[in-house]
């Protein structure tokens, strides 16, 4: 391994990284020389993903588990130090809508509302949780949490999602003052329409619809929203904290 990558000798952590977004990431850090963990529950995906991780020549960690589960994200973190070591960086990239059972506010049921924010606000900050201690005691650590613009723009149907996103958002700016004077960078990286397997999932026209909001004309690339993670998290950002990066084609601006 060659020592002018980025992130050689540094250990990253992708939550949610057997496909997409968190797939491209995982790769990313890896390209750049981290050592990286992925944690994801689909068993299947990840070994694919931990595959490409380990073909550019670092060390990879598979963790199947489900990370809403507060014993399953103690476990994952406790076997990624004894394998891997400290981590420097945390990607916090679980989140889902609620797909089939997508909704209008007015008629969502209960338990949709607790599912979506469970998995794509509480994982952001149990699995962040696992990692302060350490970083504060090192001063030295990064942590980037992916949102969405939904959370901005308010999409109709995405009530809860755009409720959970906005606290991710509320949470990368609060901790990111507490963390600054520990030199620990805390950011949040919002993707618009992306070309992953969930928006290859949905109705042909509401992918035209979304396509034709975006004045660039095209839906972002997996690694799109990757090349912003992976400066978020370097140290060519060591002065950028507390901040939302846009990435979506100029679907919302911010």
């Amino acid at each position: 391994m060659t020592t002018d990558r980025l992130f050689a000798g540094k250990v990253a952590v992708v939550t949610g990284g057997a496909n997409g977004i968190g797939r491209a990431c995982a790769v990313a850090y890896a390209r750049q020389g981290a050592d990286v963990a992925v944690f994801d529950r689909e068993a299947d995906a990840l070994a694919e993903t931990i595959g490409l991780v380990r073909a550019e020549g670092v060390r990879a960690l598979p963790v199947v588990g489900d990370m809403t589960k507060l014993d399953e994200v103690t476990a994952a973190f406790a076997r990624t130090r004894a394998e891997l070591g400290p981590v420097d960086i945390l990607l916090n990239n679980i989140g889902q809508t609620a797909r089939e059972n997508y909704s209008e506010f007015y008629r969502a049921r209960p338990e949709t509302l607790q599912f979506v924010i469970g998995v794509s606000l509480m994982t952001t900050l149990m699995c962040s949780r696992q990692v302060v201690e350490e970083m504060r005691e090192r001063r030295s650590g990064k942590i980037v949490s992916i949102s969405s613009d939904s959370a901005i723009n308010g999409d109709i149907g995405t009530v809860d999602y755009a409720a959970a996103k906005s606290g991710v958002l509320g949470f990368t700016r609060a901790l990111a003052r507490e963390l600054g004077p520990f030199k620990i960078n805390v950011n949040a990286v919002c993707p618009g329409p992306t070309n992953t397997r969930a928006m290859q999932r949905i109705p042909r026209d509401a992918y035209e619809r979304a396509r034709n909001a975006i004045p660039l004309g095209e839906l972002c690339e997996p690694e799109d929203i990757a090349n912003a993670v992976v400066f978020l998290s370097s140290d060519k950002a060591r002065c950028i904290t507390g901040q939302t990066l846009m990435v979506n084609g100029g679907r919302v601006f911010y």
